[in-house]
């Protein structure tokens, strides 16, 4: 009887270790304290798997995604096509003349620009679940998980908007059953689909799309080392220089950052930028934070005038 009794205590260690690894494994880490954010849109992940069901694999990967890299802070997440063109849409209604007019009135040429984009395609599904009861709902329908196992393939792409130039690729393969991924700091789970995304109560194939959403989000937090971050002088006034970024893009009281003329080395066959230089003239650090832009006082140097790239100092 001991010995069972041991037996069924390793047992219950064994999975609970599990269950431990797999909890560390999927959990996107929180941002850390002053991490500098880039604007970034997903689009619409092509179906290239053939794979039809009673929701779009396309819409739903651009769905969870845009959630996730919201939920995890290190972005500054714009919406999806859809939901930009619906925002110029009514900025077109209003310019009409058609609306009341007023501070609060949506203004032509106001969107935020996406500094990155992700695209990417959906280029394998495999489905072994039977039909079953629902749990997951999407634009209006209600699937429902039961056994068996799904896996996807996905192809992600992280674009440079001003160039068009792919900065980085990953394929991620999502299979269901592994335990949904959470976010550091908010430990909840992604509503991105209707319903709560990160319970036990959805079709397999969803649970795949998730586990597929997590690795490739994980594999974007990871290149953000690599890609510049910079920001312009806005104003100089006596000891007292504006730069445009703000809170929203993470910059706190205290940061400092290195101020510079830039000059772009022009291809001149093809017009195509093809490096920068940048002379820098003195650093400042930032004394207050408003939503868009920072207020700096100078530490070193002299002559910075509007117009300078302001470059993180640790960077």
């Amino acid at each position: 009887m001991k010995r069972v009794s041991f037996l069924c205590l390793c047992l219950v260690m064994v999975m609970l270790l599990q269950v431990s690894s797999a909890a560390a494994e999927n959990v996107i880490p929180a941002p850390p304290e002053g991490n500098l954010r880039y604007s970034i849109t997903v689009t619409k992940f092509k179906n290239e798997a053939g794979w039809r069901g009673r929701w779009s694999v396309g819409d739903g990967m651009q769905t969870v995604m845009t959630n996730l890299l919201y939920e995890s802070g290190w972005f500054i997440v714009l919406g999806d096509d859809e939901m930009r063109k619906a925002a110029m849409k009514e900025q077109d209604f209003a310019a009409s003349g058609r609306t009341a007019q007023g501070k609060k009135t949506a203004k032509i040429g106001r969107m935020t620009p996406a500094q990155l984009l992700v695209r990417g395609s959906i280029t394998h599904v495999q489905d072994d679940t039977g039909s079953g009861g629902g749990g997951l709902s999407f634009q209006g329908f209600s699937i429902g998980g039961s056994a068996g196992k799904a896996e996807m393939n996905v192809t992600v792409y992280l674009v440079d908007s001003e160039t068009g130039q792919v900065k980085a690729s990953t394929d991620v393969v999502g299979v269901s059953g592994k335990r949904g991924f959470t976010v550091g700091y908010h430990g909840g789970g992604l509503g991105g689909l209707g319903g709560n995304f990160g319970g036990s109560e959805k079709d397999n194939v969803g649970k795949a799309l998730e586990d597929a959403v997590g690795q490739a989000v994980l594999f974007l937090i990871k290149q953000l080392d690599s890609i510049p971050w910079e920001g312009s002088v806005v104003m100089v006034k006596c000891d007292k220089i504006i730069i445009n970024r703000g809170s929203r893009e993470g910059v706190v009281v205290g940061r400092e950052f290195k101020v510079g003329a830039v000059d772009e080395l022009v291809d001149p066959d093809t017009g195509e930028v093809l490096d920068s230089e940048m002379t820098e003239v003195g650093t400042i650090k930032v004394t207050k934070t408003k939503e868009k832009i920072s207020y700096c006082a100078p530490v070193s140097g002299s002559g910075m005038n509007k117009g300078m790239s302001v470059f993180p100092m640790d960077r």
